[in-house]
């Protein structure tokens, strides 16, 4: 006798979680949020920044980061003009998140660092002989 499947109750795909990390999960991504929750950047700032991001990505994952409402882009009449990003309220709800992940990666790299700390960590407590 098998037992009845029984169907999920979880909302599908398109669950607030899985549009959260669909967008932190894009390339360099949390990379410009995290450089713009200091305050505003022009694009040449953020290449600066960010150096293993070319020219072309940056400016894809700025328009889409635009197009979700998580920064705004505001031209400045200059001569030549010149681009300004900054966080929007939306894209400053996602800091405490990008912090927490920052976090966890330092300790990371701590123990990767650290080869007796990542020895320890691995280790197995040993069972008392009875």
């Amino acid at each position: 006798m098998s037992l009845r499947m029984r169907k999920s109750k979880v909302l599908p795909p398109a669950c607030p979680l899985t549009e959260c990390m669909a967008l932190l999960g894009g390339a360099w991504t949390p990379n410009v949020i995290w450089y713009l929750s200091d305050g505003q950047r022009r694009f040449s700032e953020l290449r600066r920044d960010i150096p293993s991001v070319s020219a072309k990505m940056l400016s894809a994952r700025l328009r889409q980061l635009e197009d979700k409402g998580v920064i705004a882009r505001r031209v400045m009449p200059t001569s030549p003009p010149s681009v300004e990003y900054s966080l929007t309220v939306l894209g400053r709800e996602l800091i405490p998140a990008i912090n927490a992940i920052v976090g966890v990666g330092l300790r990371l790299k701590s123990i990767a660092d650290d080869p007796a700390l990542l020895r320890s960590r691995n280790r197995r407590p040993r069972r008392a002989m009875a």
